[in-house]
């Protein structure tokens, strides 16, 4: 194998491609270098067919800190299971390259995508989107590439390719499209409220980008492909399809049309049961050759019944449930179903039905991020979860797996626009999404709980979302367009069009299809049927609540805020966080969370904890100020002065010629420890030491006449006074000088 190399400049940045030096030993493999992001690129099939009835196809993107200079976190200090991000990608790889296999293509792919090298500002899931592509095509497996992605941000009028950074922070569309030459196959998109024709736009730029991708790849194919793989497609045997055709075709069809999902579901699943009895009944070789005759039986009722819900729709113009194809399922909206949550609320569209739960909490609380984005903490948190219950069903319950994580992402993604800043609302805020009972459009059911999950619990959201499922079904060169679809027409159709956003404007979107593309005119019309749809749901919606709560739940955690200096950040904290330990153990386990800039905000479900709290905050970081009055607590008395307290962490010294306008023989007599005296500051110096009087407040007797200060001469009263001024001023700091006032005493 010879080696290849050769580089392109695609929109600003260098594009390189080597072939021929890296994973020989793979069934194709590339090494793509985008700036300074490096990809290695594999695929691999097996070279027997597998015996199933799905194309077992594997899409595996490994994201490897080193990528990023650094060393894992955790006990081991290894990567682990893939991170959230790692398991979107391999889902966003996987997406627009599954439909270019040939149908009845049964052996097994793996892909791998490694990510060696880490640029942000040049995308490294694109660059293994584009090596997975090519590796595909070098390699000996049959696949009809090349496909393409890129990223389009829309900043202004401007629409950009592979955005930096800094350019997403600035971006009202954050898109992701892929596809082929001819047409788009896969859409991901966030955005702040756009326009379904900016959109649009957005998604023809990309396609014109990914058009240039695609023909790069074409020269790298025609320099290294490896000759093609021989390969058997799966096929039903003959004889069972003409059974099924004879004796149950025609009542698979008929049983379409019932309405309800479990009663349609229930009569084909009996239907189909009772062909592969007759069919497992009849003379077979052996009882292999028997069980797969049983086996295809099944999948071949369940293409009966796909073929019959296509004709219905592209013929007749009618739907399994007997819905026009613009017509939403029956709605309900209500919020306020738990009544210890902070925020909770349940949307039913037809049989879908979707609980959202809202919970608040301190900023602390917000998740860590560990991968190679530049996000490395999230405020905000929508979590999606698929119980086997919520379609009939029996089956395993554990961790999320990769529908339940893409899910609860775009969610995320529609809601994260129409949120509140964190100086707005300084909350960590999770929404969990209960499906309670599924047919169709769980992900969109669970953006309209979620909004008014977010409503009933008092957060400030900037307008209502609500989001719907668009599907496509295509016979020949017609095509429909369903509004609101459900399983089976999501199941048996050629896309998955999800459509969310506000009255003003799209917040998220994602398709999916089956077949190789879909074109600029579908997609609009696509887009304008959503909209329709979204309105009619927001009007739903708004019944149950129009606007956020004014307040959050008296079970949810109140806040305070406010900001100290940033030198005093230290004194709030103590040593070893000793002092705002004290102020959480006073005020009943308060959280406290202050960042660098001396920005402190605390939370409690006791407004009186906060209140607490926050003074005794102040009292730390409290400083005098030249002419404040305070009722100061005798601290310490000596022979000329007393120390005494202004406020927590600040004492000032009183002397005696301060404490009245006559003069004072004796203040030990005059004040004790724990007397309360009226007390003015007259004087700070450089060093913050606090100087107060007492006869400042009160009132100068008349003809009072002030002393003049006698001469500094060696012995004088006025000399003693200032030495004992001064020395007591450093025993207050801490140094003994009580030893050395005796010492002058005597001598």
């Amino acid at each position: 194998m010879e080696k290849y190399k050769r580089s392109w400049d695609f929109h600003g940045h260098t594009l390189t491609v080597e072939n021929g030096e890296i994973a020989k030993q793979a069934g194709g493999s590339v090494l793509i270098r985008y700036g300074d992001t490096v990809v290695l690129s594999t695929a691999t099939a097996s070279s027997v067919a597998k015996d199933t009835d799905f194309f077992p196809l594997t899409v595996v993107y490994q994201e490897k800190m080193y990528a990023n200079g650094e060393i894992p976190g955790g006990f081991l200090r290894r990567e682990g299971r893939p991170t959230e991000h790692g398991t979107l990608t391999a889902r966003l790889i996987d997406r627009p390259i599954r439909p270019l296999f040939a149908e009845g293509f049964r052996n097994e792919v793996q892909i791998v995508n490694t990510v060696l090298s880490n640029d942000p500002d040049c995308s490294n899931e694109m660059a293994s989107l584009f090596g997975s592509s090519l590796a595909l095509c070098v390699s000996d497996i049959p696949f009809n590439g090349p496909v393409a992605g890129v990223k389009v941000a829309k900043i202004g009028d401007d629409y950009i390719i592979n955005p930096s950074v800094e350019q997403m922070e600035q971006a009202e569309i954050d898109l992701t499209v892929a596809g082929t030459k001819q047409a788009i196959n896969m859409v991901e998109a966030g955005a702040k409220e756009v326009s379904e024709e900016d959109m649009l736009k957005a998604l023809m730029v990309g396609h014109e980008a990914i058009k240039e991708l695609c023909a790069i790849e074409e020269e790298v194919i025609a320099a290294c492909a490896k000759e093609k793989m021989e390969v058997v497609l799966y096929q039903i045997d003959p004889l069972v399809k003409d059974y099924i055709d004879t004796h149950g075709a025609q009542r698979i069809r008929e049983a379409v049309s019932i309405k309800s999902k479990l009663e349609r579901y229930h009569t084909i699943d009996e239907i189909i049961d009772e062909m592969a009895d007759d069919i497992g009944n009849m003379e077979w070789p052996d009882e292999k050759a028997r069980d797969k005759a049983v086996k295809q039986a099944h999948e071949y009722g369940v293409e009966v019944e796909a073929q019959e819900v296509r004709r219905l729709i592209s013929e007749d113009k009618i739907r399994p449930d007997g819905r026009a194809l613009d017509e939403l399922r029956p709605l309900d909206s209500q919020v306020d179903l738990l009544p210890r949550a902070h925020g909770s609320a349940m949307f039913t569209r037809g049989e879908t039905q979707v609980m959202s739960i809202t919970t608040l909490g301190p900023l602390s609380d917000a998740q860590t991020i560990e991968d190679l984005t530049p996000i490395k903490e999230k405020r905000f948190m929508h979590q999606y979860n698929f119980p086997p219950f919520s379609v009939g069903e029996v089956g395993r319950m554990g961790s999320p797996g990769r529908r339940e994580i893409g899910h609860g992402a775009l969610g995320e993604r529609a809601l994260r626009q129409v949120l509140p800043s964190v100086e707005e609302f300084p909350y960590a805020i999770r929404t969990c999404a209960e499906v309670l009972e599924s047919n169709g459009s769980s992900s969109q059911a669970s953006i309209c709980a979620g909004t008014m999950s977010l409503m009933a619990a008092g957060v400030p959201i900037k307008a209502m979302v609500a989001g719907v499922a668009m599907g496509l079904i295509t016979v020949g060169d017609t095509y429909s367009i369903l509004t609101d679809i459900q399983g089976m027409e999501d199941h048996y159709g050629d896309m998955d069009f999800k459509v969310a956003g506000t009255r003003k404007g799209i917040t998220a979107l994602q398709m999916d299809i089956k077949v190789t593309g879909i074109s600029e005119k579908i997609l609009a019309e696509a887009l304008a049927q959503a909209h329709k749809g979204r309105m009619q749901i927001l009007d739903n919606m708004e019944t149950a609540i129009s606007a956020p709560r004014d307040h959050v739940s008296k079970y949810a955690p109140k806040f305070g805020r406010m900001t100290i200096p940033t030198d005093k950040i230290r004194i709030v904290i103590g040593k070893g966080g000793e002092q705002i330990d004290k102020i959480i153990a006073a005020c009943d386990d308060i959280k406290i969370d202050i960042d660098d800039d001396g920005n402190v905000v605390l939370y409690h479900t006791s407004q009186e904890m906060i209140d607490k709290a926050m003074g005794m905050i102040k009292d730390l970081i409290r400083e005098a100020h030249v002419g404040e009055v305070y009722d100061a607590t005798v601290a310490e008395v000596r022979p000329s002065f007393a120390f005494v307290n202004l406020f927590p962490g600040t004492d000032a010294l009183l002397h005696v010629s301060e404490l009245s306008w006559t003069r004072t023989d004796d203040i030990q007599q005059a004040l004790h420890v724990g007397d309360t005296i009226k007390v003015k500051v007259i004087s700070i110096d450089d060093a913050g030491k606090v100087k107060v009087s007492a006869r400042e407040l009160l009132e100068k007797p008349e003809g009072y006449v002030e002393k003049k200060p006698l001469r500094p001469q060696h012995g004088a009263r006025g000399d003693r006074d200032r030495r004992h001024d001064r020395d007591h001023e450093r025993e207050h700091e801490g140094g003994n000088v009580e030893k050395r006032v005796f010492r002058r005493k005597s001598e």
